[in-house]
């Protein structure tokens, strides 16, 4: 078979794209194959559309430990846990709990904050050689903690972070409220908040779709759409079968597939451990008194979002949910709740789109980038930070496969781009 690409990317969302667009960057010829008709239709869809660059704190924490039994039988809370015997969620679960501890939180938590650093730098370099347009914007961001136990603890969180650059104030309800003054009516509730003025908002759907037409438009990309993935082989020349019974090989592959990476995986003998976080939003317009800045209500785990002339709102988490049709009794919880909180933040009786979602979580919250197989790179397992980390986690994907990159390619790569600089 005639060789024309030297990348294959599987997964066409904010990863697997923001991968294929910095390959491209780097000189590489890049294939993206993605199950869904067009790039962002999955978890990148419509999910909360925060960068969260200084909000990195990982899942797994005492605090969480504590709430797990109660998350087994609760039906109507904002997070839920399916509990399954299945052998993938007993391991994934044993791993979290080991990641439950102080020291391991924090350890987490600090790992993400730097690769986040990474991040904002990298998709800013992005957005400007690609010229990409998605609704980005930096409104800066506040999270709202309802309880006094919540705010202490988040502030001292805060405190570790500052000493690493990140710029978090804490604040009092008066404070919160002259910082976006459409919280006024619920300024009562407010016990302290976290605002966080250079956090941004982007709308990951519009990214994609961006980023697919720079893909085309560099001459050294293509996507396959309507693809989906059955085999997968590793060796100096990886390959995939997909559904159809086509057979392309690369030089290299990069797993960005989601919560479908460890299908994949397995069929090289290699456990990733990712579970389904299933996740809602909905998209309305704004209301008469919709925020400016990010709104994040910690208790009610709910985030507002301006994007444009619209108000994405979005919350409640599933763990080890893989249904991923939007339950009308949840997305009715999600709308009660954003009502509750802020009333008048979007026209809710004109919601523009219902939508749920499945986020790939690891153990400890941090994606998986790795070799894990001869010629087969995994970015994937980014959880629910999956548009704040694409970016950085596609520079790491890139240099690891630099570094694994056969030398007749690069210097073959090399050479184009001397020629097309002439």
């Amino acid at each position: 078979m005639k060789q024309e690409f030297d990348v294959i990317v599987i997964g066409a969302g904010v990863v697997g794209m923001a991968t294929a667009l910095t390959l491209i960057e780097q000189g590489h010829r890049v294939t993206v194959v993605d199950a869904s008709a067009k790039p962002g239709m999955g978890t990148s869809h419509a999910n909360g559309a925060q960068l969260c660059y200084a909000y990195t704190d990982a899942l797994a924490s005492p605090s969480t430990l504590r709430q797990l039994p109660g998350l087994m039988f609760a039906s109507d809370s904002a997070f839920r846990l399916h509990p399954s015997l299945d052998p993938d969620f007993l391991r994934w679960g044993i791993a979290f709990l080991r990641e439950c501890r102080a020291s391991r939180f924090l350890s987490n938590t600090l790992e993400g904050l730097e690769l986040a650093v990474e991040s904002r730098k990298a998709l800013d370099r992005l957005s400007a050689h690609f010229k990409l347009a998605f609704d980005q914007g930096m409104p800066g961001k506040l999270h709202i903690y309802r309880s006094a136990e919540g705010f202490v603890a988040a502030s001292k969180i805060a405190a570790v972070k500052r000493d690493f650059g990140i710029e978090q104030h804490a604040v009092d309800s008066t404070g919160a409220v002259a910082i976006e003054p459409m919280l006024a009516p619920v300024g009562n509730d407010i016990a302290g908040a976290l605002y966080t003025p250079r956090e941004e908002v982007g709308d990951p759907h519009l990214f994609c779709t961006s980023a697919g037409q720079a893909l085309l438009a560099s001459g050294r990309g293509r996507a396959m759409f309507s693809t989906e993935v059955i085999a997968i082989s590793a060796g100096q020349q990886p390959a995939i079968e997909t559904l159809c019974g086509k057979q392309l090989s690369a030089d290299r592959l990069v797993l960005c597939a989601g919560t479908g990476s460890p299908r994949l995986a397995r069929l090289l003998g290699v456990r990733i451990p990712i579970q389904p976080m299933k996740g809602y939003s909905i998209t309305a317009q704004p209301g008469a008194a919709a925020p400016s800045v990010c709104v994040t209500d910690v208790a009610n785990r709910i985030v507002f979002a301006r994007l444009g002339d619209r108000m994405r709102i979005a919350g409640l988490a599933e763990l080890g949910n893989r249904d991923r049709a939007v339950d009308p009794a949840r997305i009715d919880l999600l709308i009660a709740t954003a009502r509750a909180a802020l009333p008048e933040a979007a026209d809710y009786n004109a919601i523009d789109l219902r939508w749920a979602g499945l986020r790939p979580m690891s153990p400890n919250s941090l994606p998986v980038i790795r070799s894990i197989a001869q010629g087969v790179i995994a970015n994937t397992a980014h959880g629910s930070l999956g548009w704040t980390y694409a970016a950085g986690s596609a520079e790491r994907a890139a240099r690891l496969l630099a570094e694994t990159f056969p030398a007749s390619r690069k210097t073959r790569s090399a050479t184009e781009l001397a020629t097309q600089s002439a």
